[in-house]
């Protein structure tokens, strides 16, 4: 599959100046996939996986010095790894502690090799090597398939540069627009996993999605025991479905079991640090960067990908394909999280944003706004779903509370514009940035 960060991967390697990369994301995200296929590129491509290879470890045991750790890599590969012509990469990385700390040297006194590192449940191996390689070493985050890649995997490019040239003005042709809602509402079933994805688009059958789906959540909570010192595994399964529960609304550690808000508190931190929680921060929307208005005491919480949310929902496959989409829209829930999630990988994949929201609570009003956003310095509320009533009050009342310019509405219909609200279309939300009309 093609991925959008594989321009950002030719760039990396292409820089004179550049460092060794950590590629960071959730477990079945691809990132092994994306970097055995980069890795073509190169004359030599050598990967070594600490979670297999036990008897590498010792090789970064005591003396961290590059040189050495390459001869005998060499000797124990039979591959000559060379600087400029070999990408070395270090898989599952965070098993070997003394294999990140190492990162660092390679940089130092072989910057001309290409070596990359990948893993998951990384933030908790990363929490514990502090300063592991300031400067040296930098960062990309690798997510779900976005509606994007997934429309090119599935029609190419002429569909995408199609969304990409709609405005206002110029919406979709009103038959492709509703194609494209009939496919967007499959890949909230399906989600962004590559191997669900590539699944679908081989097979067309949603119930052996489904059946995939289900074996990959048993791997995530197999996944919890590898934590288990930190937080019980069955803390960790009732949190993570709490969480899926509580979507779209302020998250309470009350509304989780019977144990104590401090103990829920940790697996929730946990399951965020993985990657399959997205925490939403409540700002308020003072200024930029967002980050600097939160209040930690309101947050919301929403998994990382539908497909994941709808089976731990065990939500009906024949009711979500033959109900009408502004239905599915109005429940909320699968949608605020396909919105936030697609967000979330528009980014950079070098930063690592947060995702915000803005409420306003008084005895005369109470206001919600989905999500804020921050484009060209400009503060943008954005609505899912909305087009009347309370929401979009809600909407109206953050724009002439912040003096906001305009603000964005995503739903099922096609693009528009009325007064200061743009009408944009569910699955046009990772064009948002690229958007110049959007002003």
């Amino acid at each position: 599959m093609k991925r959008k960060i594989e321009k950002k991967l030719l760039n990396w390697a292409g820089r004179a100046n550049r460092k060794v990369l950590l590629l960071r994301g959730a477990r079945q995200v691809g990132k092994t996939h994306l970097i055995r296929e980069f890795g073509k590129k190169f004359p030599i491509f050598l990967e070594i996986n600490f979670d297999e290879e036990k008897k590498v470890h010792q090789f970064f045991e005591g003396n961290l010095n590059p040189f050495e750790i390459i001869m005998n890599l060499e000797l124990y590969t039979g591959k000559k790894i060379i600087p400029g012509k070999t990408l070395l990469f270090f898989d599952e990385i965070q098993s070997c502690k003394e294999a990140i700390s190492s990162l660092r040297y390679f940089y130092e006194k072989i910057p001309d090799l290409h070596l990359v590192a990948a893993g998951s449940l990384l933030e908790f191996a990363l929490s514990e090597i502090p300063s592991f390689g300031v400067g040296r070493v930098e960062s990309m985050f690798l997510y779900p398939l976005s509606f994007e890649e997934y429309l090119l995997e599935l029609n190419g490019e002429d569909m995408v540069e199609m969304i990409k040239e709609s405005s206002f003005q110029k919406p979709v042709n009103p038959v492709i627009h509703d194609k494209l809602i009939e496919q967007l509402k499959i890949f909230q079933i399906t989600g962004g996993l590559p191997e669900v994805v590539s699944n679908y688009i081989e097979n067309k059958d949603l119930l052996e999605c489904q059946r995939i789906i289900n074996v990959l959540i048993q791997g995530y909570h197999t996944d919890f025991i590898k934590y288990k010192t930190r937080s019980p595994v069955e803390r960790l399964i009732e949190t993570l479905r709490s969480v899926a529960t509580q979507t779209a609304s302020k998250f309470k550690y009350s509304n989780v079991g019977e144990d104590s808000s401090k103990m829920y508190k940790e697996s929730l931190e946990l399951l965020t640090k993985a990657g399959l929680v997205y925490q939403i921060y409540h700002t308020n929307a003072a200024g930029v960067p967002l980050g600097s208005g939160i209040n930690h005491k309101f947050f919301k919480t929403v998994i990382f990908d539908t497909g994941i949310f709808q089976r731990i929902m065990d939500l009906n496959l024949s009711d979500f394909v033959t109900t009408d989409f502004n239905t599915i829209i109005n429940r909320g829930q699968l949608t605020e999280i396909f919105a936030g999630s697609e967000i979330r990988k528009s980014k950079d994949p070098y930063s690592f944003d947060n995702l915000y929201y803005w409420h306003r609570q008084s005895k005369s009003s109470q206001a919600e706004v989905d999500y804020i956003i921050e484009k060209n310095g400009k503060i943008i509320p954005v609505e899912v779903k909305s087009s009347s009533g309370r929401k979009m009050k809600s909407m109206h009342l953050f724009m002439e509370e912040k003096k906001s310019g305009f603000g964005i509405r995503l739903s099922a219909d096609n693009f528009s514009k009325d007064g200061k609200i743009y009408s944009i279309p569910l699955y046009a939300i990772s064009f948002i940035d690229e958007y110049g009309w959007l002003t």
